[in-house]
Parts: C-alpha cells; structure tokens; sequence
C-alpha cells in the first residue's frame, strides 16, 4: 500500500514528471500500456485487436487542460478519431476525461466540447463512455453524465463508477435504475480513507457487492479488472443471474494480461480493450505501476538495459 501511495503522488507531481519522461527505460515500459503516441498508432493497435474478436475503447491521453486553446486540439483529434473509427469500419468505442474537455477552465466550456464530440459519435454511431476522475469531480460528472445522456438520447453514452469509493453502492443503485451504460473499476487515484476504502479485501468486497447488484437492474455493466478473484466472481454471477450477452462486457487494459483477454474472448464473452494514445502518458503510465508490483519490477529492470 504504501508503495501505491507513493507511485500516485509521482503521477501528480511535476518535478517527478520531468525526470521520468526523459527517462528512455520509461518510454520503452510506457509502451507496454500506450499504443504509441499519433493516431495511427491507435488504429493500428485496435485493428489487431479486432483480428482476436475484441472490440476496442480508445482514448486520446491527457487531463486538467488549463488553456481554452488546448482543448481545441484534443476536440479535433477526437472527431478525427470518430471519423476514422467509422470510415475503416474499426469495433471500437472512445473514452475521453472532463479535464481534458476544459472542465477546470469552465463547466460551458467542457460541455460545448462535448457536445461537439457526442454529435459525431451519435452520428455514427459509436459509443462514448465520460471517465471518472478523482473525487473532486465524481458529482460533476455525474451531473454532466446524465445531461448528455439525456440531451443526446444516445443509449452508448455512458461512465465510470470506481469500486473503492464508499459512495459508489449508493451511486450504482441510482444508476442501475435508470438503465445506465457503466464502466466498473476499482479505481486509480489517491484518496482519502474517509472517502474510500483504504484497504483491498475492502474495495474487493465492494466492486463484487455492487457487480451484482448492477446486473440485477436495467444497465449495462463493462466489468473492467484484472483481479482473477473478480473475473471469476463475475463469471459465476453472470452464469447464475443468466445475464444475456448484450447487457455486459468485460474490459481490460492495453498490454495488461494479454492472454487473459484473449482466453476471455475465446471463451465467448464479449471483451473490450482500452486503448490509450498520446503524447501525455506519463500520468496514466503512474497509475498503471501503483496497481501492480510486478509492473515497477518490470520498470526497474528496464532501467538497466539498454
């Protein structure tokens, strides 16, 4: 736990930031997580993925744009995206955060951001899930959640509910009564124990409490880990519930037990793939050593090769 701790303080700190970066054992590690950094990098790595029936999100990294301008960018390089999605006729939907819509400049701002994005994936009809970020925003992108949802009346368009918060049974429930499209995780980011469960045996009893809940109600659940404790519990509630296959998937990280996704597939379930891309990796590829020991081994060797 506490080397968790301290690998996600390093993902929000700048000057760690500045020495990893340059680091080129990072760079190679990163992109055992990161597709590559251009969007041709994206669709190369989702039309693999595809080859091995597995369907795709891919988002665009980044997060707390602090200057209008810079979100123009991240709003053309995702209706790019959308575009190319449809146009090579790619099984894959996007993932995109609030912050990186402008959500910390101004909430209009990231709405009309979005709506913009939402236009062209209604239009083609690709799905769109909103992340979740650190608690500071759970409310806010609840709220934003539902009102696009709503406003676009667009089924695909879903979000995230993160596992370790203590609020989030409560939140589930909410959600599943409104027939929402939900991504659960156990969840990535520093927070404090009166806000979410400090220890694992904790968050794990959560995540499994509320699977099962959620696949009770009307929504839809993408049930993303890689816990083999939560897959097979998973597996066991979706025999027993007899969940039909097209209100659940399961999803996984990039470079993340690769040979389980694909078993997963193999097996019939419906599996989806996050894809990230971009040039700002370096949060994200932080996130991804907190949640595993054996990816900071896997980084420190790095170190010493050439």
């Amino acid at each position: 736990m506490l080397m968790r701790r301290i690998l996600l303080y390093l993902s929000t700190a700048g000057w760690a930031k500045a020495i990893i970066t340059h680091l080129g054992a990072a760079r190679r590690v990163a992109r055992r997580f990161v597709a590559g950094e251009t969007l041709d990098d994206a669709v190369q790595a989702t039309r693999a993925l595809n080859a091995k029936n597995m369907a795709v999100s891919l988002d665009y990294l980044g997060e707390s744009v602090k200057r209008r301008e810079d979100t123009e960018e991240v709003v053309r390089t995702y209706r790019d995206l959308l575009v190319r999605i449809q146009r090579e006729k790619l099984d894959a939907s996007i993932s995109l955060k609030l912050t990186h819509m402008g959500l910390d400049i101004s909430e209009e701002l990231c709405q009309t951001n979005l709506r913009h994005i939402l236009g062209d994936a209604k239009q083609f009809g690709i799905p769109v899930t909103i992340d979740m970020e650190n608690t500071p925003y759970t409310d806010r992108t609840l709220m934003i959640y539902r009102m696009m949802r709503d406003e676009y009346d667009f089924s695909n368009v879903g979000t995230v509910i993160q596992a370790y918060l203590r609020r989030s049974e409560a939140d589930m429930q909410a959600l599943g009564a409104e027939g929402a499209h939900i991504r659960l995780c156990k969840g990535a980011y520093l927070e404090a124990p009166d806000v979410a469960f400090p220890e694992k045996p904790d968050v794990d009893a959560n995540y499994v409490r509320i699977m099962r809940q959620f696949l009770q109600s009307e929504g839809y659940l993408c049930i993303a880990t890689h816990d083999e404790k939560m897959i097979q519990a998973a597996e066991s509630a979706l025999a027993e519930l007899k969940v039909a296959k097209n209100r659940y998937e399961f999803q996984m990280l990039y470079g993340i037990r690769t040979s389980r996704q694909e078993a997963l597939a193999g097996a019939g379930y419906p599996v989806r793939v996050y894809v990230p891309f971009g040039e700002a990796w370096y949060p994200y590829f932080m996130r991804r050593l907190a949640e595993r020991p054996a990816n900071v081994w896997f980084f420190a060797k790095s170190l010493f090769q050439r």
